[in-house]
Formats: C-alpha cells, sequence, structure tokens
C-alpha cells in the first residue's frame, strides 16, 4: 500500500503577516496566507479609511463578506466596532482568521461563515439583520462587485456605511441610495467610501 495516497491534503502553512494599524489592538501582528487571489487591503489604504470613520465607527455592526485576510474586520473590531461578521470560502484562509479571532479574542464579537461572499450577502438579505458599515472588497478579476452591490441595500439602512475597493479600471458603483463621502487611488486600486441617505 501507498502510504502517500492515503494522506489528507496538509493545510496551508501562514507565511505572511498583516498588522492592526490602531484601537485595542493596535500593533499586533497577525499572520496571513500568502497565496495566489489572496489580497489584504494596504495599510496605508486601512489607515485612510480608518481616518474617514475614526468618530463613526464604536457600536458599528459590521459585515465584510469578501474576509481574505480579515484585516479589515478585525481592525474594525480593534476600533470599537461592536460586531463583525466575516464571510470567506476559502477553507485555508477561513481557519487562519479562526485562528487569529481567537488569538485576540474576538470569539464574542464576530462570528465567521464558510461560504461565498456573493451568496453570503444574498443569504442575509432575506433575514432581518441590518449592518452599519460593509466592506466590499471582492477577489478582483472574477466580476464579483455587480451582483455583491446589488445585495448590499437589503441589509442596510440610512446613514449606514459602505467601502468598495476595486481596480483602477473597475466602474462598479452602488446604487442611487449611496452618496460618495471620499474616494482615493493607489498605483493598483481605486477605493471609494460612501454613506447611505435614506
Amino acid at each position: 500500500m501507498n502510504r502517500n495516497a492515503s494522506r489528507a491534503p496538509r493545510a496551508q502553512t501562514a507565511t505572511g503577516q498583516v498588522r492592526i494599524i490602531g484601537g485595542e489592538w493596535g500593533g499586533r501582528k497577525l499572520l496571513v496566507l500568502n497565496k495566489p487571489g489572496l489580497r489584504p487591503t494596504s495599510d496605508r489604504v486601512r489607515e485612510t479609511l480608518f481616518n474617514w470613520i475614526q468618530f463613526q465607527i464604536a457600536g458599528m455592526r459590521v459585515l465584510d463578506p469578501f474576509a481574505g485576510t480579515g484585516a479589515l474586520g478585525l481592525e474594525a473590531l480593534s476600533r470599537g466596532a461592536v460586531h463583525t461578521t466575516f464571510c470567506e470560502l476559502d477553507s485555508d484562509a477561513a481557519r487562519q482568521l479562526q485562528v487569529n479571532i481567537e488569538t485576540l479574542g474576538a470569539q464574542d464579537r464576530s462570528d465567521l461563515r464558510r461560504t461565498d461572499g456573493v451568496q453570503c450577502l444574498r443569504s442575509l438579505a432575506g433575514q432581518s439583520e441590518r449592518f452599519d458599515l460593509i466592506f466590499l472588497d471582492p477577489p478582483f478579476g472574477l466580476n464579483l462587485h455587480e451582483p455583491a452591490l446589488q445585495a448590499v441595500d437589503h441589509i442596510t439602512g440610512a446613514g449606514s456605511w459602505l467601502y468598495l475597493e476595486q481596480e483602477l479600471r473597475g466602474g462598479a458603483r452602488p446604487s442611487a441610495l449611496w452618496q460618495e463621502h471620499r474616494q482615493g487611488q493607489t498605483r493598483e486600486v481605486h477605493y471609494a467610501l460612501y454613506r447611505r441617505s435614506k
């Protein structure tokens, strides 16, 4: 019998890091996976985003439907969000994110769902739960922005915030319910923060 043939695939080892920038866990470094398609929002962009909403974040209920490393949702918790729901389809990424949630002691302030981001948004749209802040940062090149944006109106209300990150050539925009608050770009991405008017 070939012993190698019966072995289950090994979980991928975390070889990168993401840093919590501010708040309760500011400066903490967490292990993340280095794998294709996993693209954490850069420190520079995260710092800009959270400077924009630093006086609003406390007490928010947050949704991170394409969590990946969880950098955005964990940063929100660090800065005073009351709860973050993470959704991540990749089993290795989800496993590492769960480890990081437990490392920070954030189990009571978060839940992690092993599901596709668009499906996560659509399933939440059929429930009564509403979110104050949604991070919409799906993998690039898979045409996920538009179907994701179609669901956000159903799980937010007046005054909610929406962060949208996409490729420079991407043209996705939320519905007319949302007003652009701030926007910026790097050499690789365009990012914008919207607030729902009604």
